[in-house]
């Protein structure tokens, strides 16, 4: 359930905000457009959100901005730290996409960015259940996350990325659970969900997902 990259997160919570303004060559393509990335997920949510995987806070702090009510999840200790430092009186729990404290407020929108391809394919499926049961009719998910059009281009762009001696990245792409469109599609639309996908850059795509 993603849990077995804690101590990944942990390491990375002190560079994150360096990492997503393209600092980290072998990761700069992977946040080109970040900024536009989240806009897009803050203008696609409505209502009350439930945001998963908050990390340092960015997402949050754009969500706040724009008159959300917002309860966040966030499985690694140095990552919630920053984030209410970052953002005082942000209200942010120990948990992660498929064991949180479930919220006693009604939730409208399920937002995450950079963090859904840590949960296996059948984690995933699980996952997007739990949010089904949650959210009411009309409710949102707005994910924006590493996703491939096919197996192939995946293979395409760790084949990229060993070329250009992007071993971090390379190794990155083979080891986490980066899915297809597809799977990400049938796996809403399975659950009574109306899906849409906007790309946001070469790995980057915006899922839409409208419960029914």
């Amino acid at each position: 359930m993603g849990r077995e990259f804690i101590e990944l997160f942990e390491e990375w919570a002190e560079d994150y905000d360096k990492s997503v303004v393209g600092e980290d060559p072998q990761y700069a393509e992977v946040f080109v457009n970040y900024d536009a990335i989240l806009n897009e997920v803050v203008e696609q949510s409505v209502g009350r959100v439930l945001e998963f995987g908050v990390g340092t806070g960015n997402l949050s702090k754009k969500l706040l901005q724009a008159g959300h009510d917002i309860i966040g999840i966030e499985p690694s200790k140095e990552m919630r730290t920053i984030a209410k430092k970052k953002i005082p009186g942000l209200t942010i729990l120990d948990g992660d996409f498929l064991i949180y404290p479930t919220p006693a407020e009604k939730i409208e929108t399920i937002t995450s960015t950079y963090a859904f391809h840590h949960l296996t394919d059948e984690e995933k499926a699980i996952a997007t259940k739990q949010f089904a049961e949650l959210l009411p009719p009309n409710g949102k998910v707005v994910f924006g996350d590493t996703m491939f059009k096919t197996e192939a281009d995946k293979e395409m762009q760790i084949k990229y990325a060993m070329e250009k001696r992007h071993y971090d990245l390379a190794e990155d792409l083979n080891r986490e659970y980066y899915p297809t469109l597809d799977t990400m599609k049938n796996a809403f639309e399975k659950h009574g969900f109306d899906v849409s996908f906007r790309q946001m850059n070469n790995f980057v795509w915006v899922l839409t997902a409208s419960k029914k």
